[in-house]
């Protein structure tokens, strides 16, 4: 019998995909616990206006990611923070204070997880920090910290 599967079954199929499995199995286990149903011609045309509409939303997201691309790095965040001698931080700058400080001086919000800061910030100057906005994309972001007066 085919089947279309809802969900991934392990050993069995992935969720998507239309494969010929026993009849027993398909209606006393995949069938009735919902992990799949049948393959019939309505429901394959189902599946794939489905995988288009997919298609189309991931197209929109990484047209949108490019376009935030080329904002970003067009910008230039500017923090400040108290410094010692030779340009050293007292503490650093890190990856949550990037993105606030982008949500609040430029009105872009970005989660603090996709900004690739190996480690913090910790002396003046520019430096360029890239941040992952999308698994495709990712923009490059000059962070300029400051002397504080």
């Amino acid at each position: 019998m085919k089947v279309i599967f809802l969900k991934d079954v392990k050993g069995r199929g992935k969720k998507g995909e239309v494969k010929n499995v026993a009849d027993g199995y398909a209606h006393n286990f995949l069938i009735k616990q919902g992990l799949a149903i049948e393959a019939t011609p309505g429901n394959i045309k189902s599946l794939d206006n489905q995988k288009k509409k997919e298609q189309q939303v991931a197209n929109e997201e990484l047209e949108e990611a490019v376009k935030l691309k080329e904002t970003i790095e067009a910008l230039t965040v500017e923090l400040k923070a108290k410094s010692g001698e030779g340009g050293r931080l007292f503490g650093s700058i890190t990856n949550k204070q990037i993105a606030d400080e982008l949500k609040k001086t430029h009105n872009i919000k970005i989660d603090r997880r996709k900004i690739g800061l190996d480690d913090a910030i910790r002396s003046l100057g520019v430096t360029k920090v890239p941040v992952k906005l999308h698994q495709e994309v990712t923009a490059t972001v000059d962070v300029h910290v400051k002397e504080e007066n």
